[in-house]
């Protein structure tokens, strides 16, 4: 039989159909995959399985695969509910057995099966330099709020707040900076920023907000001075620097994308900035960069009348660079970035600063006009109001 192209959220993209079907009578397959006697793995351990599924040498099988790529489906969108693929599409209707042979069974014990397996992978493979580093990508030592690592020449910096979307605080703002600055110096060739979780980042976190001491205005110039070094930190960034878009992403999160080099996006990502309706102004540079990639029209009606975009509208906009299905996002994007991360350091740095040099100084200009701005919004009793209104309606849910 020829060789058919399998799609799984995993590194391995091409292989040859071979005994499909009978991964759901092989007892070695389901010693690997006992429940938990305890609760369902936790969002960012699930996350940590996906990274280290990644990161595995040798290629498990087919039924393993089918075995991962069921679990991941029944973990992220509950038991099968599509239609059964024709006699003759041989590939999607062996994935669609094994999701389907999964039942009923819950997105927690399937998440915690998904753990099993994969552990169960990196294990019998043994130690080695790569699981030493996917062990560093979880640890965030350095960090309270991100996990940094450098892995295959890509520093990855991951927003990990995933109970609070990765909304960013004071704290985390400090953070990113430090964060990019170190990633400034290091020996990566690329950089990454992606969010833990479900969510790409929900932007502010609207505590930042609350007065905790002095007056309204000492306050809000301190804000502004830590949002101006903030998007100063993008601006500089002298590396080629990629949004992984994990999910939606809010506020800050994607006016700054037009600061990115590549923003790649999964499918059910959505971008949002709901400026006006908390009483205040754009930010991130996307008062220029918005109407020079989709014009004046179409950059008002998302900064101003707070329009949110599905994936692929923004990739139309060019907000977005490239759009992936869900299922197989995070190994065709990161398959790519190791692909470019295999280009040349100096070259790739050179060509960036070739590229962005032009408009450095304007950007540096409207980056100050923003902040300026926004500070006086910040003291401003209609921004007060909106935001009072938001808490109130929060508490009301």
């Amino acid at each position: 039989m020829a060789a058919v192209a399998l799609q799984f959220p995993a590194p391995w993209r091409f292989v040859k159909l071979r005994s499909l079907v009978r991964f759901s009578t092989n007892p070695s397959l389901k010693s690997h995959t006992t429940a938990s006697p305890m609760m369902g793995a936790t969002v960012e351990q699930f996350e940590q399985a996906k990274v280290k599924l990644s990161a595995l040498r040798n290629d498990p099988g087919n039924e393993v695969k089918l075995k991962v790529y069921a679990l991941f489906k029944q973990a992220t969108q509950g038991p099968c509910n599509t239609a059964k693929p024709g006699m003759l599409d041989f590939v999607n209707k062996a994935k669609w057995d094994a999701w389907k042979s999964l039942g009923s069974i819950s997105q927690e014990e399937a998440r915690q099966q998904y753990c099993d397996l994969i552990g169960s992978l990196v294990e019998a493979e043994g130690p080695s330099t790569t699981e030493e580093a996917v062990t560093s990508t979880v640890s965030g030592a350095a960090y309270k709020t991100l996990l940094v690592n450098t892995e295959d020449d890509i520093t990855t910096i991951k927003l990990n707040r995933p109970a609070k979307k990765n909304a960013i605080t004071n704290e985390m703002y400090n953070e990113i900076i430090a964060a990019l600055e170190q990633a400034a110096k290091d020996d990566s060739v690329i950089t990454v920023i992606t969010g833990a979780g479900d969510f790409y980042c929900s932007g502010n976190d609207l505590t930042n907000f609350q007065l905790q001491h002095g007056s309204v205005e000492e306050m809000a110039k301190r804000g502004g001075e830590l949002l101006r070094k903030y998007v100063r930190a993008y601006i500089d960034f002298p590396k080629p620097l990629v949004a992984v878009v994990n999910g939606p992403a809010v506020g800050i999160s994607v006016t700054l994308l037009g600061l990115f080099d590549l923003v790649y996006a999964t499918e059910r990502a959505t971008f949002h900035t709901p400026f006006s309706q908390l009483g205040q102004s754009a930010e991130g540079c996307s008062s220029y960069t918005f109407p020079k990639m989709m014009g004046t029209a179409k950059a008002s009606e998302i900064l101003l009348f707070n329009k949110k975009l599905t994936a692929v509208k923004a990739c139309e906009l060019g907000l977005v660079t490239e759009v992936f299905p869900d299922s197989s996002f995070q190994s065709e994007v990161w398959t790519r970035l190791k692909t470019y991360a295999k280009l040349p350091r100096n070259s790739l740095a050179f060509s960036k600063q070739l590229i962005r040099s032009v408009e450095k100084e304007h950007l540096y200009a409207v980056n100050d006009a923003e902040v300026e701005c926004l500070i006086g919004r910040w003291m401003s009793d209609e921004c007060f109001n909106a935001i009072m209104s938001f808490f109130q309606a929060k508490a009301k849910l």
